[in-house]
Formats: C-alpha cells, structure tokens, sequence
C-alpha cells in the first residue's frame, strides 16, 4: 500500500466529509495547523514522552478537522479547488490527468519528502533548526502542491462529469 491509499484509508474520506474538507474554514484552518504539528513534535524535547498527548490532540484536529464544517456555499475559491484537485489526484489511477501536472506535482511531493526527512533528523538530533527547516521546506512545498491542485482541478472539471458536479 502507498503512502496516499494510507493517508486516505486513515482519514477515511468519503464523498460527504470531501466536500465538507473543500469549505475554505477547513482549508485555512488545517493550514495553520501546521506550526502546532511542529510544535506537539519538538514538545519532546521539553517534556518527553508527554509529547504524545499534544501530538495526538494535533492528530485528532487534523481527523476531525473535514468532518467539522459544512459544505461550501460555493466551490469557485482557491482553496475548495485545491481540495477538489486533491480528489482529481487521487483518482488519476482511473481518469488520467495532464503528464505536465505529474511531473510538477511528482516534484513537489519529493520536495516535501525531503523536508520530512531533515525535519525528522533535526527531531531525532534535537537540532531545532534542522528540524524547523525542513518542515518549513516541507510546508512550503504542500502548499505549492495544493496551488498546483487548484490547476490541475480546472484543467479537468470540464473533462468529467463528476469533477464537474463539484463546481458550483
């Protein structure tokens, strides 16, 4: 199994809670999760394995987080796109998308990759700076990967009747 079919089995997304994700409170507010996830993971270095709790609080938010909004009142902004595009994406095994985007979209989640991999060693080191860049060349590039979304969901919304049910 791949990391995105685990993602996905772990946050269990159905058609409902996806478009209850695609509201943009939901969006922004997981986005500014991002430096709380950093924190609840470097809290070890201040009290141990009590870091668990905040890590699983954050965890929890993040579960919870699509579930908590209701659907949006329109899908035409950025970030109901992006989480539109995400679901295009994830599909790409049945309706295919645009080479150029998998290649950008492949860059950037290696991009991501790296930084996962120096945050992860600035933990384990106890090197705040390492692990605070590498989540921040980590963050920077989700970010662009979600912008890369909202692209690649315009480029398909009109090639499918589905992707198209979704923008109102």
């Amino acid at each position: 199994m791949n990391i995105e079919k685990s993602c996905a089995f772990l946050m269990s997304m159905s058609d409902d809670v996806w478009m209850r994700h695609a509201n943009p409170i939901s969006v922004w507010t997981r986005i500014c999760a991002f430096p709380f996830f950093f924190f609840a993971v470097w809290s070890y270095v201040w009290i141990g394995w009590f870091s668990l709790l905040a890590i699983g609080i954050v965890s929890l938010w993040a579960w919870l987080n699509p579930r908590l909004f209701r659907k949006p009142k329109t899908t035409k902004t950025w970030s109901s796109m992006g989480v539109l595009g995400e679901r295009v994406w994830l599909n790409r095994k049945n309706i295919s998308i645009p080479n150029e985007h998998e290649q950008v979209i492949n860059i950037l989640l290696k991009l991501s990759a790296i930084g996962i991999c120096i945050s992860v060693y600035g933990f384990i080191a106890k090197d705040f700076w390492a692990a605070f860049m590498g989540w921040n060349c980590a963050v920077i590039a989700k970010i662009w990967f979600f912008d890369r979304m909202v692209w690649l969901y315009q480029d398909m919304k009109d090639k499918n009747a589905e992707y198209r049910s979704w923008f109102y």
